[in-house]
């Protein structure tokens, strides 16, 4: 059976995700989809809508057959990083190629971007450089080497888009760790990555639902904008009396952290630099709830993605020194799998590149104890009990009870 990768977060998962998913497996020939995607904290900084099992649930539903977690090490990752521990774990699971959504849609300019960074290599790098001295965030910094070489008339992707700084990030991934596994793109439909509103008659994203539930309380707005399955989902995990992952109901919890913590402690923490911890410090004792607070750390060198992960960070008291002791991903972990998803793992289970973990108590890993204990820290600000990884088996096609939250 051909497998082909996808990364996602489906943070909820909405119709555009369902399309691409039906589209990756499409233009590339395959039998399946694997993807791998984040737990129950995400890549910009951010707890999750609604929980992994919840989900992969939606996952399962509407055109993936096989879900991996995406370790919290990688998931709460800059771009490069999540790149490469998502990359490494779909090679890992046997995938031939992997495809991603994009705002150009042709593969042919992020081949032409890897190639114009390579011949200039040691510009990109000055420039990089020079522009994080000057105070310039890490992804502009990265733009704006870019953009150098790229005003040089050689073409390439426009990496300023949100979905094509990923699928670069994909594909340099893929050079980097010596893969074979063929990369390919679709077009991005419907609203922007970052569009917060929804509109009748377009794919929204997953912003705009999550905001339109924010400033509402209500799931009413949203239905017309997600598969089915997702809607009968998100109004269970409501009627079980759970929170919806933000950071304006996490925020108690994080201000308690800090102020017990202190600066001392505090700049242990991974990605906390610079003396910040003393600003974070200040903020909090100062502001009892989140948007004053952020809007008092949050400077030109640090954007409002690069504070939220060093805030995960303090809420599930992930240190530089934790970080160290993972390296590559060691394992797959299994969340789900459709039918066809388990015929897969039945030919290809010998042949895997890492050990296939079903049940959290059978292995020991790093990796795995921080997302367990991350999980845990999910499920006290949400509302639900802790120990879910330990008490929940991988998830099976979309045969799950309508009283699974309670």
């Amino acid at each position: 059976m051909k497998a082909t990768g996808i990364v996602v977060e489906y943070n909820p998962l909405h119709n555009g995700h369902v399309y691409h998913a039906q589209q990756a497996k499409k233009v590339t020939g395959s039998d399946i989809i694997i993807a791998v995607m984040s737990g129950n904290f995400l890549q910009r900084g951010e707890p999750a809508f609604v929980d992994k099992w919840t989900r992969t649930k939606m996952a399962l539903a509407t055109g993936v057959d096989l879900l991996f977690e995406l370790p919290y090490r990688y998931a709460t990752g800059h771009a490069p990083v999540f790149a490469e521990g998502a990359i490494r774990l779909l090679d890992a699971a046997g995938c031939t190629a992997f495809c991603f959504g994009s705002e150009e849609g042709d593969i042919g300019v992020f081949k032409q971007s890897l190639k114009n960074i390579d011949s200039s290599r040691d510009t990109y790098e000055f420039t990089v450089k020079q522009a994080i001295q000057e105070g310039t965030s890490y992804p502009k910094a990265l733009n704006k080497a870019y953009e150098t070489i790229r005003e040089r008339g050689l073409g390439g992707a426009d990496l300023s888009k949100p979905n094509n700084i990923l699928g670069f990030h994909y594909m340099q991934a893929a050079m980097t760790i010596g893969s074979d596994i063929m990369p390919s793109t679709i077009q991005r439909l419907g609203a922007d990555y970052h569009k917060d509103s929804l509109e009748l008659g377009e794919i929204a994203s997953a912003t705009g639902i999550r905001k339109s539930y924010f400033s509402t309380s209500s799931l009413k707005e949203v239905m017309d904008f997600v598969p089915a399955t997702t809607g009968e989902l998100l109004d269970e995990w409501q009627e079980a009396g759970l929170k919806f992952g933000n950071w304006e109901s996490f925020y108690p919890y994080l201000r308690f952290i800090i102020l017990r913590e202190g600066p001392e402690k505090l700049a242990h923490i991974a990605d906390i630099t610079e003396g910040i911890e003393n600003l974070i410090y200040k903020a909090a004792k100062d502001h009892s709830s989140y948007q004053p607070f952020m809007e008092t750390v949050k400077s030109k060198r640090y954007t409002w993605t690069r504070i939220q992960r060093m805030l995960t960070h303090i809420l599930t008291g992930f240190t530089y020194n934790m970080r160290d002791s993972m390296h590559t991903p060691s394992y797959l972990r299994l969340l789900g799998m459709t039918n066809e998803g388990r015929a897969y793992l039945n030919e290809k289970k010998k042949s895997l590149h890492l050990p296939l973990i079903s049940k959290a108590a059978s292995f020991s890993d790093p990796s795995l104890d921080m997302d367990i204990h991350a999980s845990s820290i999910y499920a006290l600000a949400t509302g639900q009990m802790t120990g879910l990884d330990y008490t929940t088996s991988p998830i099976i096609g979309n045969h799950f009870s309508s009283n699974s939250f309670k």
